[in-house]
């Protein structure tokens, strides 16, 4: 391809630098924003829409000590145990001592949620001694989402950039320093300068077949922090939901865990409860046992197992506790022919959370000075191996409120502004039908390794699979670099800014660059998973199955370099 050189190009809507910059605008990304110092020109940055994250769709609730029978030693412990050994303690303490002042946060913000008289209602999910689970009917993400989306929308200092993709990270050349991201806005790449990026992209459950993730969770800021060096921790760990929507031509629905912490029945497809099978707590025993209960039950029961489902059946629970407590689950199962009233939910497990992610401090810093992160994104030290039920909107709160002490790097006034003269033009010569070859490898290159992560790096894993799969997706990686591309977009040097004469080029290129990260995500995931020769929380291998004393350590990332992390203590 050519690149034609114009010096009347019109310089879409974008300032050319930020005090701050906030990739990713779900509970964390937005709760951060608000947190920052107000006298801070902040950008937030989301690649589709406000409100279309993972965030939004959170059913269960917060997880907080505010009723007087419950106890923050109690919280801590629940949290730790859940964890499988590898929790910092003193982020798991941070986290369940500042919950109470967010929920206060929150509430101020005019946050609805369900209340027993004056009080908060509080109820039970899996793993917790005590109900401590604040929700808004089910669809506590959402009421939270779109509170702090309208304070974020009246913050006159931040600057909502929608439909925006960040590439990479720039990094200063001499200090290492994060100084801006590349960045994929109005059919130009081009780069933005900030004295602090803070990532707060979410998961990245797209990368495997069956996902409760919507689609925007693909892993954008673990992958473009990866590749700037960044230090990454325990990606081995994925949570999966024991309890989706399983039906044809359904989405991967969840259904709640508040649902089971409420009574409802994991049967079987003759109507047996075979939880209690697996161990003692049943259907309220933590995700990662549930979901391999549901795996090895369809193992001995069914011929094909990938495909199969068993049932939660709602029916134990009283009608009225049904209508109030869970209008959203009854809406979209209707939506799909079903009435919990009358018949069980077909469900099977589906990869949920991301435990593991950028290493970070108490005050979100990574590895790479000016880089911070916060939510699932970033690796804290709190889940361990395992997340505890309803923690995660937790951690974005509290670790979101951090954001307050943050001082950027001043980003200097007479900066070496991007110039007109470092535009170049792609898209006058090129063929149509060349894009549309490209974006069909894309595709196709997406739905292949979906499908190689869900079997190879799923709920139960091995060695020999996890290298065979490994093997294929440095040959998927080869070939999408190899496109053309990727060849104009990895080059681009910084300063240098691209403008594509394309229809609908942002949502092109946010398939480019989405692709891209699902495929490091991909690599990261397995190597990890085949680097710990064990079984412990949400990493589950069958040639390994149990747990080894010796490996109570972190998985450390870093590069292409993978290593173990001094013992962490019980």
């Amino acid at each position: 391809m050519n690149q034609p050189l114009s010096n009347s190009l019109p310089q879409p809507n974008l300032p050319t630098q930020f005090d701050v910059l906030v990739v990713g605008a779900g509970a964390a990304g937005l709760y951060a924003a608000l947190c920052l110092p107000e006298n801070l020109h902040v950008g937030l940055i989301t690649k589709d829409t406000l409100s279309t994250g993972a965030s939004d769709w959170a059913q269960g609730g917060i997880a907080a000590v505010v009723d007087p029978k419950d106890s923050l030693a109690l919280h801590v412990e629940d949290t730790v145990q859940a964890g499988a050994g590898l929790c910092d303690l003193a982020a798991v303490k941070f986290l369940v001592e500042q919950a109470h002042s967010c929920i206060e946060s929150l509430v101020d913000m005019g946050v609805a949620f369900d209340r027993r008289g004056s009080n908060l209602a509080l109820t039970l999910e899996a793993a917790h001694s005590r109900p401590r689970v604040l929700h808004a009917a089910d669809t506590t993400g959402r009421a939270v989402v779109g509170t702090l989306t309208a304070q974020v929308l009246n913050r006159q200092n931040i600057t909502v950039l929608q439909q925006a993709f960040a590439v990479s990270l720039w990094l200063n050349p001499q200090t290492g320093h994060c100084q801006g991201i590349s960045l994929v806005y109005q059919g130009q790449m081009t780069w933005v300068r900030a004295g602090a990026v803070v990532l707060a992209t979410g998961g990245g459950g797209q990368v495997f077949a069956q996902t409760t993730n919507p689609e925007v969770s693909t892993g954008d800021g673990v992958a473009i922090a990866w590749r700037a060096g960044a230090l990454l921790r325990d990606l081995e760990f994925v949570q999966f939901h024991p309890t989706a929507l399983t039906k044809a031509g359904a989405p991967h629905f969840l259904i709640s865990e508040a649902v089971r912490g409420e009574g409802a029945h994991l049967v079987d497809a003759q109507g047996v409860r075979f939880g209690f099978d697996y161990h003692p707590a049943g259907e309220l025993a933590p995700r990662d046992i549930v979901s391999r209960a549901v795996f090895s039950h369809l193992q001995k029961s069914t011929t094909d197992p990938a495909t199969s489902h068993v049932y939660l059946d709602l029916r134990p629970i009283p009608d009225e506790k049904i209508r109030y407590r869970f209008p959203n689950i009854i809406q979209v199962c209707q939506q799909w022919g079903i009435d919990v009233f009358q018949q069980p939910i077909p469900v099977a497990p589906a990869a949920h959370y991301w435990m593991g992610g950028i290493a970070t401090d108490l005050m979100n810093r990574t590895s790479i000075p000016g880089l911070y992160a916060v939510g699932e994104t970033a690796s804290t030290g709190v889940h361990g191996a395992n997340r505890l039920a309803s923690n995660s909107l937790l951690e974005c709160l509290v670790f979101g409120a951090q954001l307050r002490h943050l001082t950027p790097e001043k980003v200097s006034e007479t900066v070496d502004d991007l110039s007109v003269h470092n535009v170049a033009v792609i898209g006058e010569n090129l063929a149509e039908f060349d894009w549309i070859t490209q974006k069909e490898k894309m595709v196709t290159m997406r739905v292949a390794l979906q499908r190689l992560v869900w079997q190879s790096a799923g709920i139960c894993r091995s060695q020999a699979v996890l290298e065979s799969a490994i093997a294929q997706v440095k040959i998927l990686r080869e070939e999408f670099t190899a496109l053309p591309l990727s060849q104009q977009l990895l080059n681009l040097s910084p300063r240098k800014t691209l403008r594509f004469d394309l229809a609908d080029a942002d949502r092109q290129l946010r398939t480019w660059g989405e692709t891209y990260n699902l495929l490091d995500v991909a690599y990261l995931i397995l190597q990890s998973a085949a680097f710990r020769t064990e079984s412990r929380g949400g990493h589950y291998r069958l040639d390994c199955p149990q747990t080894e004393p010796n490996w109570q350590v972190h998985t450390l990332v870093q590069d292409n370099r993978w290593w173990k992390s001094l013992p962490i203590r019980s």
